[in-house]
């Protein structure tokens, strides 16, 4: 099934990096010919009273609720300059939530579409939760835009990494990214591991004739680990390899595992290295 229904969630203030990101999503829904949902998210964030000497309080205390809330407005008018500039076919929101709504909300808003696309901040919490929100709450495949690389990222998946480990969520990842699979020129099946056991081998073989029933024509191999963390060598590979999208799973062992002992679903969600997508 093709990708054609989108949706980007709007968060922050409408900086150069993030109207970047915002940019090179829209461009990439343009080339899967698909329309976007924009959410654009006033946050009330709560601030001290401050004394005002004013003879117009009222429109003092106006100024300064407008103040206590995110530029969502400047988000959404960067969002509406890129749909005109790539002609993609939109619906444009925007919400005021309290903070104890807004990824709740935002999971919610993404179950009606095929994909969600976040723009992705580097060892930002707050993206990071709303990432974890979207994966396990929308029901839905997540695409990340990291923020700090965004206007260095390609528009067209070329080049394609599955990381894989015979998951279930592994399998869902794949199945939800075969649209872009088929469209790919380069996809490459890979499994971090130092033992490279024949179960291993036999499943990566096993991956490359499925997809090849669809089509897809991919590789397999098994990278080493090597006293690295599996995340870190997959963002190896995606440098060496230049590799324009990341296929992966997301939290094969449990959340609070991976919270407190790491593992390559909250290392790459910390810094995606390219665009990666994410099923669970």
């Amino acid at each position: 099934m093709a990708i054609k229904d989108i949706f980007l969630p709007l968060v922050g203030e409408p900086n150069a990096a993030a109207i970047a990101a915002i940019e090179k999503c829209v461009a990439v829904a343009g080339d899967f010919s698909a329309r976007v949902v924009a959410l654009a998210v006033e946050e009330e964030i709560p601030r001290r009273p401050e004394v005002v000497i004013s003879p117009d309080i009222e429109n003092a205390q106006a100024v300064a609720a407008e103040r206590s809330v995110p530029d969502a407005r400047g988000l959404l008018k960067a969002f509406e300059a890129a749909a005109s500039r790539f002609s993609v076919r939109n619906e444009q929101r925007i919400s005021r939530l309290a903070p104890a709504e807004v990824l709740a909300n935002i999971a919610a808003s993404a179950r009606l579409v095929d994909l969600s696309m976040m723009a992705v901040k580097s060892h930002d919490s707050r993206s990071e939760k709303l990432v974890e929100r979207l994966i396990f709450e929308s029901g839905r495949p997540i695409l990340m835009c990291p923020v700090e690389i965004a206007s260095e990222l390609p528009v067209v998946f070329d080049r394609v990494a599955i990381a894989w480990d015979h998951t279930a969520p592994a399998a869902r990842a794949v199945a939800d990214a075969l649209p872009l699979l088929e469209d790919a020129a380069d996809v490459r099946i890979i499994t971090a591991t130092d033992a490279k056991t024949k179960a291993e081998i036999e499943s990566g073989a096993a991956l490359a004739r499925h997809l090849a029933e669809h089509e897809v024509n991919a590789t397999f191999e098994a990278i080493k680990i090597d006293g690295s963390s599996v995340g870190k060598v997959f963002e190896a590979y995606v440098k060496k390899n230049a590799i324009d999208l990341l296929v992966m799973g997301a939290y094969r062992h449990s959340r609070l595992n991976e919270t407190i002992w790491g593992g390559a679903t909250k290392t790459v969600i910390g810094r995606p290295p390219c665009w990666v997508m994410m099923s669970h």
